[in-house]
């Protein structure tokens, strides 16, 4: 379909498919196997200015627009969703920094961030706070000069290997959602250490492992903002990142898609009209979530003040979509599907996290739920 992309939109989508066809596709298998940071690839893509996508303009950037950021992570996820992710997240760790650090702050890390000297990460969730943001474990007591860390965080991706995270910590548990606060964490800070890596089902090539902070020594310069504006911080920060992993699903329904369409040509069978039928399905599917990403990516850049409810669309449909088509793709592939040679199986295992991760689906429909009521103005007897 048409979407009117301007001129550089469609180079840049030209490009990031070029290199992902380049340097991700050969080695896509062995980082799978491997679990393995693709660290070269990101640095190619660092090179190529794929990493200034995420940055304004005055700090080194292209100007951090969403519509960039969803039609790049669409191309590298067609390829392969763990490098995408990878690449991602490298967005999601940064968001913060770009719309409420200080300016210095800003001035200290986003010119290294888009040259890629420095890659972000995000610390969220918790063994009890994952979707549920506001019940956050992970304290911060200020001594001095100081913010005294002391907790743990699981399953942040691109861990160990980030230099800077954006972390999110109760100063005040009284307050609850309001007593969450937010800091930069420079690795190697004291008291700042990691755990455990995960072994994953999927997306095993972005590292997935545990922040440990055990009164974890945080200069109190590197509070962002204001003391428990973490959560709102947080809440922002997603619907700006959500279009992101809308269109990593998208990329893998779209090279599930794909790899059907070649298997039915190669054994002439497009002549069949199940097959049609389940390509012509599948094709209307994909073309939607697409629409949804593009037209939340560009509403959130054009500056509307209420981005929730298009950034769970873009999010929601598109992650299901994502793991519908790639089980519909192996049962028409049959016995074929299965095996990774034609590596619909990695994508149905990439596909699951979508649906998961940056606030699982079930939490954006009851987003969505509640946007739709403030909309109608109902109110409760």
């Amino acid at each position: 379909m048409e979407y009117f992309l301007t001129e550089e939109e469609k180079a840049l989508k030209e490009k990031v498919r070029r290199i992902a066809e380049e340097i991700i596709l050969p080695v896509r298998d062995e980082l799978d196997k491997k679990a393995e940071f693709p660290r070269e690839i990101i640095d190619r893509m660092a090179k190529e200015g794929l990493l200034r996508i995420f940055i304004p303009e005055e700090y080194g950037g292209t100007g951090a627009r969403i519509m960039d950021m969803s039609i790049a992570c669409e191309e590298v996820a067609r390829i392969c969703a763990g490098v995408a992710t990878a690449y991602a997240v490298g967005a999601l760790g940064s968001g913060p920094i770009i719309y409420f650090a200080t300016p210095e702050q800003k001035k200290k890390y986003l010119p290294k961030v888009a040259s890629g000297e420095l890659l972000c990460a995000f610390g969220l969730t918790e063994a009890q706070a994952g979707s549920d943001v506001a019940n956050i474990q992970t304290t911060a007591r200020k001594v001095g000069d100081y913010y005294i860390l002391n907790g743990v965080k699981q399953f942040i991706s691109n861990c160990t290997i980030a230099d800077v995270y954006v972390v999110l910590a109760s100063t005040d548990k009284t307050r609850g959602a309001r007593g969450i606060s937010a800091f930069i964490v420079e690795k190697g800070m004291p008291g700042f250490e990691f755990g455990k890596h995960e072994n994953k089902l999927g997306i095993r090539t972005s590292t997935t492992t545990e922040l440990i902070f055990s009164d974890c020594r945080v200069p109190k310069e590197n509070l962002m903002g204001k003391e428990g504006m973490g959560f709102i911080y947080t809440m922002r920060n997603f619907d700006r990142a959500r279009p992101g992993v809308g269109a990593i699903g998208l990329g893998i329904a779209q090279g599930a898609y794909e790899s059907a369409l070649k298997f039915a040509a190669e054994r002439n069978l497009l002549g069949n009209q199940y097959i049609q039928r389940k390509l012509a399905d599948m094709a209307t599917e994909i073309e939607a979530a697409r629409a949804l990403i593009y037209a939340a990516a560009r509403a959130i850049d054009s500056g509307i003040k209420n981005t929730t409810k298009p950034a769970s669309f873009a999010k929601l449909f598109p992650s299901d979509i994502a793991m519908k088509i790639t089980l519909e793709v192996i049962e028409l592939m049959g016995p074929h599907g299965l095996l990774r040679e034609y590596n619909v199986e990695k994508m149905l295992r990439d596909a699951k996290i979508t649906q998961i991760y940056e606030g699982t689906n079930q939490i954006q429909r009851g987003q969505i739920a509640l946007e739709i009521i403030k909309e109608c103005g109902y109110k409760k007897e």
